[in-house]
């Protein structure tokens, strides 16, 4: 029998936007709820406003003029007759002044309470519960650490690496890993630095670092009666600069013990934060075994799908129905008396079924997943058995800077792990996207990397920054050596490998005219490099947010010259090599379009 509408609240509006915007409506209609979107002016057209029962303008181009504008939000609740707010994830959906607000507007908050928000944003307090219900953790310093010589000194404690990080941050923002002792005062104040820029406050603790570590999570829900669910398990080690791009459910390659101890400490976090809603806590294993604490993320996550696909409870229904006072049982669709797991965290049945989504961004894999603008001329996502598509995107869609870069999340479910990634090859081999640069040619390439599928001899190696020290590293390398000159056998790139291919007749052909003919056009690759390479561009339109040198500047290989945003990622730009800066003329707050120049690098006497 299906559930009744919560009697709380009929009319709920969205904060959000693209996919997780059109979500939240579809539970709504579900949930025989009225949805009720906000747009800003590109979205005007997007499936999420037309498929709302109500959308409202937000007369504005920017996030801070729309999605994170506070005032703008509570007038469309008012306009509209809504009586309760969902956040989504992103924009204000971890803000405890918004859901203050929301909560002193006399509208239903749909997700966790105010105080729970501050507290476990605040990454030193979410520790502080984490020890009081005995969860695993790395050493860390209970308080910000105020200067330099204290991150020093816990170095010297401790060992390294060590991860200094922002206590209200996330997201990479705000974080250097030092490894080295004499990096470690300058790394500190970077992270300061970006701390205060990205959130407004620069605090940052530091603690021991989980190298070449897996991230793995659980999913909670918790109604405001005190009873706490573990929904099940997620891997989502597969990330770039920290933000993910493959998510999993559940965790694989987990021992009955660790899941044990991820399960028990999610639940005991949650019950003694006195959490209500969805939630995530997430961890990170070590290669060693060991677990440890990371944070919790106190929204519903982008990787909820997964979950969804394996457990069969809906998240995004019932954190509605849990806003409406509804008992967990209900939101979750459990039987009346489930079994407590050992902290009192009601458990499900096992998953039957194994998911994994893959992210399909606006990025382009081959400049190191620089986010990519234009409009999407073609739009055919993949269907077939165990697959789910969901996208706030269609053909004609225009892809700016100004939010982030998720098109569409392919979730594809099969009876174990095996069947997953046989469909995942399948479905991702079928999609079909063209008009702006995506991961899915990167997505396909990890679906034959063994140490994704645990087909190799390491089994599942994968981790946090495998994607910069392992894929990215070999790619850029190219061949392991230069081919012996009378072969038929030639090394060939394709998106970010290299493979030794046989072309027979390849070994005669190197004699004569070709050899001239390819040293020239070497020679012109090499000019057209050097002269290219003077000059530095914008990878994308957005925002220039730091500028470090002036005009005149003498400047080292790598050094940071600037940082420009766009779709919520900051992309650094570098000297590409010794030279004195010339005809800089942007500044922080600047916009500018993707290719611009923004000065010179003339080679000279930096270094």
């Amino acid at each position: 029998m299906t559930p009744a509408p919560p009697a709380d609240f009929k009319r709920v509006l969205i904060a959000n936007r693209g996919e997780i915007a059109l979500r939240i409506v579809r539970a709504c209609r579900d949930a025989g709820l009225t949805p009720i979107a906000v747009y800003a002016d590109a979205d005007a057209d997007a499936p999420f406003a037309r498929l709302a029962d109500e959308a409202v303008p937000l007369n504005g181009t920017t996030p801070a003029a729309t999605y994170l504008d506070i005032p703008k939000l509570l007038a469309a609740a008012e306009h509209t007759g809504a009586t309760a707010l969902h956040p989504g994830y992103g924009f204000l959906a971890e803000n405890a002044d918004f859901a203050q607000a929301v909560v002193d507007a006399r509208l239903t908050w749909i997700g966790p309470p105010p105080r729970v928000i501050r507290a476990l944003g605040d990454k030193l307090a979410a520790r502080a519960i984490a020890a009081r219900v005995g969860a695993p953790m790395v050493p860390g310093t209970p308080q910000p650490v105020t200067d330099p010589a204290q991150a020093v000194a816990f170095a010297r404690q401790h060992g390294l690496p060590i991860a200094i990080k922002a206590a209200h941050g996330g997201g990479g923002r705000g974080l250097r890993i030092a490894r080295d002792l004499a990096e470690v005062a300058g790394l500190f104040e970077a992270a300061v630095r970006e701390a205060q820029a990205a959130f407004g406050r620069g605090e940052c603790f530091v603690e021991a670092y989980v190298e070449r570590g897996r991230h793995v999570e659980a999913q909670v829900l918790a109604d405001s009666y005190g009873d706490v669910l573990v929904v099940g398990t997620r891997d989502c080690t597969l990330q770039r600069r920290y933000q993910k791009l493959v998510e999993e459910a559940p965790a694989p390659f987990l021992s009955a013990t660790q899941q044990a101890t991820l399960e028990r400490s999610a639940a005991a976090i949650c019950r003694e934060a006195g959490y209500v809603s969805a939630g995530t806590v997430e961890f990170l294993l070590a290669p060693d075994g060991q677990l440890s604490f990371l944070e919790v993320n106190t929204r519903l996550q982008v990787e909820h799908c997964v979950t969804e696909e394996t457990t069969d409870v809906d998240l995004v229904r019932a954190q509605l129905l849990i806003a409406a006072g509804r008992p967990l049982t209900e939101a979750a669709g459990l039987p009346p008396d489930p079994p407590l797991a050992e902290a009192g965290g009601r458990v499900p049945d096992p998953p039957r079924r194994h998911a994994i989504e893959f992210r399909i961004n606006a990025e382009d894999p081959d400049q190191e997943f620089a986010p990519s603008t234009g409009t999407i001329t073609r739009f055919r996502p993949p269907g077939g058995p165990g697959v789910r598509v969901d996208s706030g995107v269609e053909a004609g869609t225009v892809i700016g800077g100004q939010f982030d870069s998720l098109l569409a999340k392919v979730i594809v479910t099969g009876r174990d792990r095996p069947q997953a990634l046989e469909r995942a090859r399948r479905a991702l081999a079928e999609f079909d996207v063209a008009g702006v640069r995506t991961t899915l040619p990167f997505l396909r390439q990890v679906l034959t990397e063994p140490a994704f599928t645990a087909e190799g001899p390491a089994g599942f190696a994968v981790h946090t920054r495998w994607i910069e020290q392992d894929y990215l590293s070999a790619a850029a390398a190219g061949p392991a050596g230069p081919e012996e000159p009378d072969t038929d056998r030639v090394a060939v790139r394709v998106g970010r490998r290299w493979l030794s291919v046989d072309v027979p007749g390849l070994a005669q052909a190197r004699e004569g005219p070709l050899v001239l003919a390819r040293e020239q056009a070497r020679d012109r690759l090499e000019r057209a490099g050097q002269a290219a390479g003077n000059a530095i561009r914008a990878p994308m339109q957005g925002t220039v947010i730091r500028v470090e040198v002036t005009d005149g500047d003498e400047v080292a290989a790598g050094q940071l010259l600037a940082v420009v945003e766009a779709m919520k990622m900051e992309n650094p730009l570098r000297a590409p090599h010794p030279g004195r800066v010339t005809g800089l003329h942007v500044a922080p707050g600047d916009t500018v379009a993707q290719g611009a120049t923004l000065c010179q690098i003339t080679p000279g006497q930096g270094g």
